[in-house]
């Protein structure tokens, strides 16, 4: 893929100082989180209410992200099962200082349905 997948990205930031290691490289970690997030916001889409996220089953970092890269993550439902959703997120960055676009890091997320009691319920 040479440039970010078609649609809105569930979730655009901004990579901090804050976030970053003493090389300037933003933290894995960091970036994960925000990964879960925007798979969290479009599995709460597809599922019609509350999730959680029970499982990451890949997890691929392909290139650094740096200090003022901004961060778009675009989701994908893979698979719906009966209280369970796979999201794939790709997640892609617009460098800060030459604009051009890259992908970062993809991961597979999987999120169950939850009732008002904690309980998973069907999707």
């Amino acid at each position: 893929m040479s440039s970010p997948p078609e649609g809105t990205p569930s979730i655009r930031t901004i990579a901090m100082p804050a976030d970053a290691n003493p090389n300037g490289d933003i933290f894995g970690g960091w970036l994960m989180a925000q990964m879960d997030l925007a798979g969290g916001i479009h599995a709460f889409a597809v599922a019609g209410g509350r999730v959680t996220t029970v499982a990451v089953d890949a997890m691929t970092f392909h290139r650094p992200v740096q200090v003022g890269d901004q961060v778009s993550c675009y989701c994908n439902t893979v698979r719906i099962g009966t209280t369970s959703i796979a999201v794939k997120v790709d997640t892609w960055v617009r460098r800060r200082h030459d604009q051009t676009e890259e992908r970062v890091t993809e991961g597979l997320f999987t999120f169950v349905a939850l009732d008002g009691s904690g309980r998973p319920r069907p999707v």
